[in-house]
């Protein structure tokens, strides 16, 4: 007779019982390489109405092809410009980010940005996500880069991985992570002071 087999529980630690059962969990998609771009940016960011929350540790100033009437492509646009739009429209967007924004990144911003557009720095930060809407949430590898979640082609962009979801739990979990080092509650214990002389520096924006 064979023998049945144990469940996977009964293998956990008390301390690992413990965890998983605190840990947020839900149904989740997996997101693959070039549906970054199609899932995350084209039907979500540039679909936003009310916010968008962005962790990445890279920040360029990528190209978003856009569709005209009929289908027919359109001339790409920054995303900044695509954040700018949707600022005007009332969108609440904040970027933390790790890095300095690309030289594109930050031509882009200087020349106008809106109220509602906030940046911060936070050198220690590798996490990468998005979050519409507060409904909406990509959570994975890519970073705010062409060949993270922008639109290059196969052979060009980088090879990514990360989930798609519209768990509350799971959201919510996340936004607190990120409105921790938004609001600086982890600066008074960080011991990365010699990269971070100025906690959550917003980019120079002033003409030189």
């Amino acid at each position: 007779m064979a023998k049945k087999s144990t469940p996977a529980t009964s293998r956990l630690t008390e301390y690992e019982l413990e965890v998983s059962q605190q840990l947020p969990a839900g149904h989740c998609e997996l997101i693959l390489d070039a549906d970054h771009f199609t899932r995350i940016v084209k039907y979500g960011i540039a679909r936003a109405k009310v916010s968008i929350d962005v962790m990445t540790a890279d920040f360029k100033a990528m190209l978003v092809p856009g569709l005209g009437r009929g289908g027919k492509s359109r001339s790409a646009e920054s995303i900044v410009s695509v954040f700018r739009r949707l600022a005007d429209r009332g969108v609440e967007i904040r970027l933390l980010h790790a890095g300095t924004p690309s030289s594109a990144a930050l031509l882009e911003l200087k020349r106008k940005l809106p109220a509602n557009l906030t940046i911060r720095r936070c050198p220690r930060l590798h996490a990468k996500t998005v979050i519409i809407d507060a409904r909406t949430m990509y959570l994975g590898s890519a970073n705010l880069t062409g060949a993270g979640l922008g639109a290059k082609a196969d052979a060009k962009r980088n090879f990514e991985m990360g989930i798609f979801t519209t768990e509350p739990r799971m959201i919510e979990a996340v936004s607190d992570q990120f409105n921790m080092l938004w609001e600086g509650r982890r600066c008074p214990k960080c011991r990365r002071k010699d990269i971070c002389p100025v906690p959550l520096e917003e980019p120079q924006l002033t003409a030189s």
